[in-house]
């Protein structure tokens, strides 16, 4: 097993040089850089997108500038913009910033935002406890909910239970997360019925001032809607699979040996069914974690204004805010691949019969 975790740990780092190259290689296609943005909202047009499109009426010189490619950069002085170039780098050629970039990133430094004045590591810790709180909950709950209702719609299979409890599995998974929360908000958070529930933020202005009871119900009391949003389509998938993997379990020659030796029911089910069954589903709690901790809480963030790492990304790509972007594009992706080896030792502690190392031979 070292030997494959060794072999693993030292296909990280061409995996994570490959997926900074390419972004690196298609951000240099995208138009409106940060000197693009910079100069779009010196001339009070708030968004260089503005200045694509021209505007009515408008000459290939209003909107491109008679002295720079940049767009916005009309009555500015060509030193200004040289000197914004050279303030971020862009004076050097593409090769030679990527190089210095993963340079600096082989020894964690990795810089500082354009616009927030703040290293990438402090935004991230900063942005940390939101995001955290989404995906940990999220996942915690979807488990503590599928795993027991799955094993059950097992048992119960072709039942009614089975037959409504899959119907609303279904409807739960078709309806869009963004749209159950906005739906809860206007329910519970004093749109148009009841204020029980507050509209933003992760806790309350008066959170130092309260106890630690209080910290803790007021943290609650805050979270409970963004994480119903955010767990109700995650029940279909792990519901489904952990009756899949009982009703494959239950059908093998070991299961029926242990009940022609009269074991009872339950001791069959979750003396041997349940453990292998439960292989996959808990071998891939890192993958779930990772899943909903990255890319399901933008838009959930965004509606219950909850400053996470996923309203972060959003913020430096509207922005382009390459070092947010190209930094936390590192350290997550390098979080991921660790991630994916640690369900593979996950796999083996749940069931040390799986060799990695003879598979792979």
């Amino acid at each position: 097993m070292g030997a494959y975790i060794l072999r693993r740990l030292l296909l990280v780092i061409p995996t994570l040089l490959g997926i900074m190259i390419v972004n690196f290689t298609l951000v240099q296609f995208v138009p409106g850089g940060p000197i693009e943005q910079i100069l779009a909202q010196m001339q009070g047009e708030g968004d260089v997108f503005a200045g694509f499109a021209g505007g009515e009426g408008a000459t290939n010189e209003e909107t491109f500038g008679s002295d720079s490619d940049y767009v916005g950069a009309r009555g500015l002085p060509k030193e200004f913009i040289e000197d914004l170039e050279k303030e971020f780098g862009f004076d050097k050629p593409p090769l030679e910033r990527f190089l210095t970039m993963m340079g600096n990133y082989l020894t964690l430094d990795f810089g500082e935002s354009y616009f927030r004045s703040i290293s990438v590591i402090d935004l991230v810790v900063e942005k940390m406890p939101v995001s955290i709180s989404l995906g940990l909950w999220s996942t915690l709950i979807a488990y503590l909910v599928s795993i027991p209702l799955g094993i059950r719609k097992a048992i119960k299979d072709g039942s009614s239970f089975d037959t409504w409890t899959s119907g609303m599995i279904i409807v739960a998974y078709a309806i869009p997360g963004f749209l159950f929360a906005i739906l809860l908000l206007v329910l519970f958070a004093g749109g148009s019925y009841w204020q029980i529930f507050p509209l933003r933020g992760l806790t309350s202005d008066n959170w130092e001032s309260l106890s630690l009871f209080g910290k803790v119900a007021d943290y609650f009391w805050h979270i409970a809607l963004p994480i119903i949003a955010l767990t109700i389509s995650a029940f279909a998938t792990l519901t489904l699979l952990t009756k899949n993997s009982f009703l494959d379990e239950i059908k093998k020659q070991y299961v029926m040996t242990a009940r022609a030796k009269g074991l009872s029911e339950h001791r069959v089910l979750y003396g041997h069914v349940f453990r292998n069954a439960m292989l996959i589903v808990i071998a891939g709690f890192p993958a779930v974690f990772i899943g909903v901790f990255f890319g399901g809480s933008i838009i959930i963030e965004t509606i219950f204004s909850l400053d996470g790492l996923g309203r972060l990304g959003f913020e430096a790509a509207v922005a382009r805010d390459y070092p947010v972007i190209f930094g936390t594009l590192f350290i997550f992706g390098l979080m991921g691949l660790i991630v994916g080896i640690i369900s593979d030792l996950m796999y083996v502690l749940v069931d040390p019969r799986i060799d990695f190392e003879k598979r792979e031979g």
